[in-house]
């Protein structure tokens, strides 16, 4: 069973509703959109070593196409329409790609790019009624690559991490089961299906049977709001921006949400004074604050609602089924309270990076994948996330953890976002800049507003010595920021 008959093994014949997007779909008519996929790659001889492109916003095109490419056991490649049209060169080459999948509102980008090296199908041509497939290609699901999602390396060039059908099921299975989720739940989904999060959020609502809402407006926030009572919504996902400009730019603390049973945070680290006030606003709904990374799938772990404010900045131990570590330089497990770099073993780790065995060797060490984050645990085995090593700031003499910075600044009411990094300077070796957009224009808050509000709050050494305002902060179609960009500024 590879994973598109895993997902569909129980709803492929079903009329409840699968997908929300500008009218109800079926989960019936999207299975049969999956067979026809699925027909069309049997048609031009696609075998499992095939990869495919996908190149879509969020729609049932691409969930078509994404179960449909690996319901024929090929190789799925999702990216992200903005991407740099080098780096999609880059991985059509690499994969020895000839067929994409192409929304028909970036075809005639997309046929520029490629000429006529790439085959193209829209979703004006694939709802066409194909003959029965017959699946007969045998898979080993621990082995076989069912999706490749490339991430931003340390390169230049991007980095694809091979997932195998069985890391999907698995993964799926153990999210499932920690959110409980069932066929009675429906998401509002804004985050992109090309990210892993947002991939994570199809894999399990469809594995058990309930619905999604596609909202690819977030440009709108308030729409989230709206969407969420307006289709009985009982759960959301979001990163840290998500839900920082829903508190402050939307009447999210004035809403009521009869509906809502959950929300989920994961893609980086939720300064503590909005996740305070998240708590406050939904008091009645289950928050998940989660940790994950691509090379683990999705996700690797959870904090239990019932801590959140106990255990106030955590990202909470493994998920079922995954053994989550923190370890000294020696690869042994650390004394609480002592700092030491987050490690993971379980199904859920990748296979490797594509035609990297380097870089996957700095990553996977006999079976362990060390993430590059460095964190400590308390006494009840809680993990709390310090920085990641190459974001840690070195000023004059000092580790400083940019986190503990944004914090006290987020907890200044007109402030929307704030991202802190370490500049070269030639007597403190970095310098504290602080990046900061506020959710008006206020002449009351200016840098020395925030130098000032800092001095009174942290030591001389982490207050930032220079503060820089912006409109926004640059950021990918994820919502995560970009702190290269903003080492460029």
């Amino acid at each position: 069973m590879n994973f598109t008959d895993y997902v569909f093994e129980k709803s492929k014949n079903s009329q409840n509703i699968a997908v929300i997007d500008n009218g109800e779909i079926s989960y019936s008519e999207i299975y049969r959109g999956v067979c026809n996929i699925a027909y069309l790659l049997q048609k031009r001889n696609y075998s499992k070593k095939d990869s495919v492109l996908v190149i879509s916003d969020n729609s049932t095109f691409f969930i078509k196409t994404y179960f449909g490419i690996m319901k024929n056991n090929s190789i799925c490649v999702p990216v992200n329409p903005s991407m740099d049209k080098r780096d999609i060169l880059y991985i059509t080459k690499i994969l020895n790609i000839n067929l994409a999948f192409c929304q028909e509102k970036y075809k005639t980008e997309i046929k520029k790019l490629f000429g006529r090296n790439v085959e193209l199908y829209t979703e004006k041509n694939i709802d066409e009624k194909q003959s029965d497939p017959k699946f007969e290609i045998d898979v080993d699901i621990k082995k076989d690559i069912a999706l490749i999602m490339f991430t931003s390396g340390s390169t230049s060039k991007p980095k694809g991490v091979m997932l195998t059908h069985y890391n999907l099921i698995y993964n799926t299975n153990s999210i499932i089961e920690y959110l409980n989720l069932t066929e009675r739940d429906r998401i509002e989904v804004v985050l992109p299906f090309y990210y892993c999060y947002g991939t994570s959020l199809l894999n399990t609502h469809f594995r058990c049977s309930g619905s999604l809402v596609i909202n690819n407006r977030f440009m709108f926030p308030q729409t989230v709001i709206d969407n969420i009572n307006k289709y009985n919504c009982t759960g959301f996902a979001g990163v840290p921006t998500t839900y920082q400009i829903l508190l402050r730019m939307t009447d999210l603390k004035d809403s009521k949400f009869p509906s809502l049973r959950y929300v989920t945070q994961a893609g980086g680290k939720l300064p503590k004074i909005f996740v305070s006030e998240l708590y406050k606003v939904l008091k009645d709904v289950d928050i998940y604050i989660m940790y994950g990374q691509t090379e683990a799938t999705a996700r690797l772990s959870y904090l239990p609602p019932e801590h959140i404010m106990d255990k106030l900045g955590s990202i909470g131990k493994g998920i079922p089924g995954t053994e989550l570590m923190v370890l000294n330089k020696k690869d042994m497990p650390v004394k609480t309270g002592e700092v030491g770099e987050i490690a993971a073993r379980g199904g859920n780790i990748m296979k490797g990076y594509f035609n990297d065995e380097e870089e996957t060797k700095k990553v996977i060490r006999n079976g362990i994948l060390y993430t590059g984050d460095i964190a400590v645990k308390d006494e009840d085995g809680y993990i709390f996330i310090v920085s990641r090593e190459k974001n840690i700031i070195k000023c004059a003499g000092n580790r400083i953890s940019p986190g503990e910075i944004e914090n006290i600044i987020s907890c200044i009411h007109e402030v929307v976002e704030c991202a802190v990094i370490g500049i070269e300077d030639e007597i403190l070796g970095e310098a504290i800049k602080a990046f900061i957009v506020l959710n008006h224009s206020n002449k009351d808050i200016d840098d020395k507003y925030i130098v000032e509000y800092c001095s009174k709050r942290l030591p001389r050494y982490k207050v930032p010595k220079y503060v820089e305002f912006l409109t926004t902060l640059p950021k990918n179609s994820s919502g995560k920021v970009l702190f290269k960009d903003l080492r460029n500024m």
